[in-house]
């Protein structure tokens, strides 16, 4: 997408605005098959989380994607985008047995991460296939926040605990069909990543009746020029290699699958918004947004940084900002960051706004939750349209009466 481009569509849905270019994604997901083409059976499990607009995944079942999800509702989300349930895995954290239960009737694919829910779910439902997920106790992110293999981790079944499982796995005789993990976002180091699978490899020797496994995600993607991504075409080639090796050992093709979020919808987002106030301090320039970590927490929950334009004057001298929201507390989204020249009612453009950026929305300060757009073939439609005012109002319920208080009726936009 061209400045030109983005501009327009500010101006045609208002600002703040999310934008997605689907040509990106198509590419990431090309990027990725490509990079692990020489594996028999792939199976891509787009990640719903990063970016759960119902047209995304839509756009993903057309790529010919499969879905991983952490809740019912996103069970829900994916079969009405039109994928088949034996497409989706149902991958969640700390849910009941009840809500594993549910989608297990809906027909998708069932993952298990704790040893006490696997017990009852196998002695319940025996017949019904299961994946096992496992901690390998490796911290393959650099962010303890967004790494989720480490001894600590509240996610997986620890490697330590196999002898459990295989007990239960005995007593209730369930069907085990697949083996998963994932170790964290931000993968840098591909040979920690092998070592990890090394694990995952040697934990589905236990398993006679395997029909893939799972090798999570979290590749890095660069969010600045120069910054360091996963190397893709590396990891692939290895990996491939070992999986190969590994299904001749098994005596059976496996599938290899990943579910990857980030990787695909990351770079393909931008977020546009319009720059209220330009205020000099003693010691800083602010340029503070029409927008705030209610719509982008990124920056403040991972310290996340993503490199920001000045649409508006892409050739203006540049000076340093901080680039600050509208939120009545601190929502820094950069510190002393170089761009161009930035004057009030200029649209910046987020880049990397793709991944974990709607999704984590929220109505603080009583704030509209922005729309969101679809570039496709060079053209853009509305996904999402703008909140109103009525929507923040939309599930409360206004006991009349209750303190004897009059009101009366405000004019909203």
């Amino acid at each position: 997408m061209k400045h030109a481009d983005l501009l327009k569509i500010a101006n045609t849905f208002g600002d703040p605005v999310y934008v997605y270019d689907a040509q990106k994604i198509q590419s990431q997901f090309n990027r990725l098959t490509s990079a692990f083409s020489s594996v028999r059976n792939l199976k891509l499990n787009y990640a719903a989380k990063a970016l759960s607009n119902i047209s995304i995944l839509k756009l993903m079942n057309s790529l010919g994607s499969g879905l991983d999800t952490v809740s019912i509702q996103e069970v829900q989300l994916g079969l009405l985008a039109g994928f088949k349930a034996q497409d989706i895995i149902f991958t969640p954290n700390g849910v009941s047995l009840e809500e594993i239960e549910e989608a297990a009737k809906l027909g998708v694919r069932i993952n298990i991460d704790n040893l006490s829910i696997l017990e009852q779910f196998g002695s319940k439902h025996p017949d019904i296939p299961v994946c096992i997920r496992i901690n390998p106790h490796v911290m393959a992110g650099g962010n303890s926040n967004i790494s989720v293999g480490h001894i600590d981790s509240k996610f997986g079944i620890s490697i330590h605990q196999i002898p459990h499982l295989l007990r239960i796995v005995a007593l209730t005789e369930m069907n085990i069909n697949g083996i998963h993990m994932h170790t964290g976002s931000d993968i840098l180091d591909i040979d920690v990543f092998l070592y990890a699978s090394e694990i995952l490899f040697e934990t589905a020797k236990n398993f006679k009746n395997l029909d893939f496994i799972d090798f999570g995600s979290g590749f890095k993607v660069p969010y600045k020029e120069g910054d360091i991504e996963t190397n893709i075409e590396e990891l692939g080639k290895k990996l491939s290699s070992r999986f190969n090796t590994f299904c001749k050992e098994y005596g059976k093709e496996l599938t290899l699958a990943f579910e990857p979020g980030k990787f695909l919808v990351s770079e393909a987002g931008r977020f546009l918004a319009k720059v209220n106030v330009v205020k000099q301090t003693t010691s800083t320039v602010f340029a503070s947004i029409d927008s705030g970590f209610n719509h982008l927490i990124r920056p403040m929950l991972y310290g996340a940084s993503h490199h920001i334009e000045n649409i508006s004057n892409p050739k203006g001298r540049e000076r340093f900002y901080s680039i600050v929201g509208y939120i009545c507390e601190t929502d820094t989204f950069a510190s002393n960051r170089r761009i161009n020249e930035i004057s009030e009612g200029d649209i910046l453009s987020f880049h990397n706004a793709g991944a974990y950026c709607f999704t984590m929305a929220s109505n603080y300060n009583s704030r509209f939750r922005p729309p969101e757009v679809l570039w496709y073939k060079g053209k853009a439609t509305l996904i999402r349209e703008r909140e109103v005012f009525n929507d923040l109002l939309k599930n409360q319920v206004d006991v009349k009466d209750l303190f004897n208080i009059k009101t009366e009726k405000v004019a909203v936009k």
